[in-house]
């Protein structure tokens, strides 16, 4: 049984990409070797991550009406993202993020919010009054008040996925309201104190959300996988294995596939396998948005899960 309208709640960034052999050190200057432009932002990518897997989710996000804010537009909309809760800001630029990746496919990011610092709490209610999504997809890259005025206004029977991304300290009247939080590992050990580097660790970390009032998490582990705990129990969920040339944003399409899968009803063991294998195949393109697999990527890569 499908569980209705996925709505993803949001940013929206132009990522400016260096890529470099190493990273700086304090006060050192490297060369990079390519410089591009990609659209992203953790809410768009999530959102262009769903919609390219077949849904139509609805996105509410504020851009700015510059030329970065039209490119994220045509970006959204040619990757079947529903852009009818998407705000121009006359008074705020598009938010940018100022990423750098090695050769290894690591990356650090810098984010300038923008616009997105004015996606107001008043603005994501009336979304979601509007939309009565089935489930509700969100970040931190957001103001944390409008996160949490969302999270008041969801209809009962809304699955609620929070990625606590960028990790910040998190009220527990907003940990209750979440039925999956999903951390990577630098966000569970700043969470939870513990980072999850086996079964036991992740367990500890789980139950530590627990007593907070989180209902199940998932902790995206990189090219481990994944780790599912419910109040019950606790499992590692396996991934492709691949070879990552750019990892950025590949826990936005983790987040959006994930989100994808469950309102299509899918069990959740079965929604998070198929979560790993979209965020692996994302690793193996340069980009966010631009390396968001199809679904016909998913199914060459793992049939036996559609």
């Amino acid at each position: 049984m499908t569980r209705g309208r996925v709505m993803v709640l949001g940013s929206a960034n132009m990522d400016l990409v260096v890529r470099t052999p190493r990273f700086p050190t304090t006060g050192e200057t490297v060369m990079g070797t390519k410089f591009a432009t990609f659209p992203g932002g953790k809410g768009a990518n999530q959102a262009v991550a769903a919609g390219r897997l077949g849904g139509k989710p609805r996105f509410v996000a504020k851009i700015g009406s510059d030329a970065f804010g039209r490119e994220l537009l045509h970006s959204l909309g040619v990757s079947g993202v529903d852009t009818g809760s998407v705000v121009m800001d006359p008074n705020h630029p598009t938010g940018v993020a100022a990423i750098t990746v090695d050769d290894e496919g690591r990356n650090t990011i810098v984010v300038a919010s923008g616009a997105n610092g004015h996606l107001y709490a008043d603005e994501a209610t009336e979304a979601i009054e509007e939309i009565n999504p089935g489930i509700l997809l969100t970040q931190l890259e957001i103001p944390l008040e409008t996160v949490l005025a969302a999270a008041h206004a969801l209809p009962r029977d809304c699955l609620f996925i929070l990625n606590p991304a960028p990790a910040r300290e998190l009220p527990s009247e907003l940990l209750q309201r979440v039925d999956y939080l999903t951390p990577n590992e630098t966000e569970t050990e700043f969470l939870t104190g513990i980072r999850p580097s086996n079964d036991e660790s992740c367990q500890k970390a789980a139950d530590i959300l627990f007593s907070r009032g989180v209902r199940n998490v998932i902790f995206t582990l990189g090219a481990q996988g994944s780790f599912l705990a419910t109040p019950h129990f606790g499992q590692s969920l396996p991934t492709l294995s691949v070879h990552a040339i750019d990892t950025t944003a590949a826990g936005d399409a983790f987040n959006g596939a994930l989100a994808h899968f469950l309102a299509e009803g899918r069990d959740i063991d079965n929604a998070v396998l198929l979560a790993n294998v979209v965020g692996a195949l994302s690793t193996t393109k340069e980009g966010a948005q631009s390396s968001m697999p199809s679904l016909r990527d998913v199914r060459q890569q793992a049939s036996e899960l559609l």
